[in-house]
């Protein structure tokens, strides 16, 4: 574990744009190589893309002009997706990634209707409690 970060990392991933899954899959794959135990809250925009039918996330509007590269970019170094970064930081480390309930209600989304990557559904009241000594970012 790296000896000057809290015991671990939250993260409330709240967007649904394509910009964002970046930073969440390589943060948390890399806070998981480090031993550092991260959970992620998923709530907001962010809710469509950890369900079973989940779409490709976009890239914003004033970022266009930069998909192109980006794409050219990522393909060219052979980076994964950010899923597959998720996905390999879950099997290598303590990682889990939890939806939040109230959105889940408000979207009318329920447990079942999760990617397996999804560990539970939980309210903030939880996640809180569980990550009350971790660092927390907002994506």
């Amino acid at each position: 574990m790296v000896n000057n970060m809290a015991k671990g990392l939250g993260i409330v991933m709240f967007s649904g744009t394509a910009d964002c899954f970046i930073p969440l899959g390589v943060l948390t794959q890399t806070a998981a190589n480090l031993g550092v135990p991260v959970r992620v809250f998923v709530t907001g925009f962010a809710l469509p893309y950890f369900t079973k039918n989940k779409p490709e996330p976009r890239f914003p509007k004033e970022f266009e002009d930069m998909v192109p590269a980006v794409h050219k970019g990522l393909e060219k170094m052979k980076a994964p997706s950010w899923y597959d970064m998720l996905k390999e930081a879950k099997e290598v480390g303590d990682v889990k990634v939890y939806v939040c309930s109230l959105m889940a209600g408000v979207v009318g989304v329920e447990k079942g209707d999760m990617d397996p990557i999804v560990d539970d559904v939980v309210g903030a009241t939880f996640f809180m409690q569980e990550t009350a000594d971790y660092e927390i970012i907002f994506i």
